[in-house]
């Protein structure tokens, strides 16, 4: 039976059903009363899924649009800026950046190896001309967590510099309090751990940010923060939004508040250890440094058979749709993704497919069910 498909990719993912009726209702008028009531509900939760005091603004285009907001609105042409460089969103922030002519040091790490902090306190502590540290906190291509804490507490000690974070596959799968850590830039989408489908995204701004806005002079227009913020403050949008979509955003931010916080941190870590220990009970290596495998992404790299294969045979079979390697580890890695909207039965169930797959392609070198067994004692494991 197809059209049963299965998505255990970093994004877009799975989309609950009451976020799906949500979504699927009669659009409003963006200018009324009852659409206002929305965006000031829907900032009051985005404030506490980024555990924040400051502006959270939504603003309708993909993550990379709050990503190149989070650039525009607080640098200027020719400001120094550190870019961490360990994968293809790594990447993204540095063409961004030079973009729009800003003058970029790139701290660097192989793909699939966390950024080492200690680069980034270096240059601040060496240049005091830095303007901004831009980073990607959950690498999505690579499956690899940075330390964004650390990170974070260098660019506090420093007096011109600002924090800038793609934190679009961490927010809502792992701890990311905004304030505590001092972070003055987060952008964020949609289709990942909010659990509604493509086409918001997210700009936290601390007032530190504002400050460094003051001075900004790269060009914008759609992408102007002021404009959301004036916006905002009013609960409304400066150009006509994705309505149904906020509708979408409301009903599943009130089910993260159902869950909590802590429980929602706990569930994503507990599906990334049953992830990870199955897959290496089963004789599969990890892509990511042991210790920095994000909450959200596992990456794995097979043995003795190309990943695509194993990819096209699972979607074939299983209907469940696994991400490919991007770039260089095309074929050399597969990803699974397991943020959102995913519970212990999808984290099994994607499991005994990969078990499955692996037998039928001659590949497996454990019997299957060993994959499953490992997973069960971790998801069966009291809290």
């Amino acid at each position: 039976m197809k059209e049963k498909l299965t998505l255990m990719i970093p994004g877009p993912t799975p989309v609950p059903e009451r976020v799906l009726h949500a979504i699927s209702k009669h659009p409003i008028g963006h200018r009324s009363p009852e659409f206002q009531e929305i965006v000031e509900k829907t900032t009051i939760l985005l404030k506490w899924l980024h555990q924040t005091t400051s502006d959270v603004l939504t603003i309708t285009g993909s993550g990379t649009a709050a990503m190149e907001a989070g650039i525009i609105n607080t640098l200027s042409k020719g400001d120094r800026v550190i870019c961490g460089e360990n994968g293809k969103f790594g990447q993204r922030w540095v063409k961004i950046a030079k973009t729009y002519g800003l003058d970029v040091i790139t701290v660097k790490a192989n793909w699939g190896e966390p950024l080492n902090p200690k680069k980034f306190q270096q240059i601040l502590k060496n240049d005091p001309t830095i303007r901004a540290v831009i980073i990607t906190h959950s690498e999505t291509s690579t499956g690899v967590i940075n330390n964004l804490e650390e990170i974070s507490t260098y660019v506090k000690a420093h007096n011109n510099a600002i924090m800038i974070a793609d934190c679009v596959t961490s927010i809502g799968a792992c701890n990311v309090p905004m304030d505590k850590w001092g972070i003055d830039v987060i952008a964020s989408g949609s289709q990942k751990g909010f659990m509604i489908p493509p086409g918001l995204s997210f700009v936290a701004m601390s007032e530190k940010a504002w400050e460094a806005n003051k001075r900004s002079d790269l060009p914008r227009f759609y992408l102007d923060l002021n404009a959301y913020k004036k916006a905002v403050d009013k609960h409304s949008n400066p150009f006509t939004p994705s309505i149904n979509l906020y509708f979408g955003l409301q009903e599943a931010m009130t089910m993260m508040k159902e869950e909590g916080l802590d429980s929602i941190f706990r569930r994503h870590e507990k599906h990334k250890n049953a992830i990870q220990t199955s897959m290496k009970s089963i004789g599969l290596d990890l892509f990511a440094q042991q210790g920095f495998g994000s909450p959200s992404i596992t990456s794995i790299i097979p043995k003795n058979i190309d990943a695509e294969e194993i990819r096209k045979s699972v979607k074939n079979d299983f209907d469940i749709l696994l991400a490919g390697g991007q770039d260089h580890l095309k074929g050399n890695i597969f990803r699974i993704g397991h943020l959102g909207f995913i519970n212990d039965r999808d984290i099994l169930t994607v499991i005994a497919a990969i078990e499955t797959t692996l037998d039928k392609l001659g590949v497996a070198s454990k019997p299957i069910g060993t994959g499953i067994e490992t997973a069960s004692k971790i998801l069966n494991a009291i809290n």
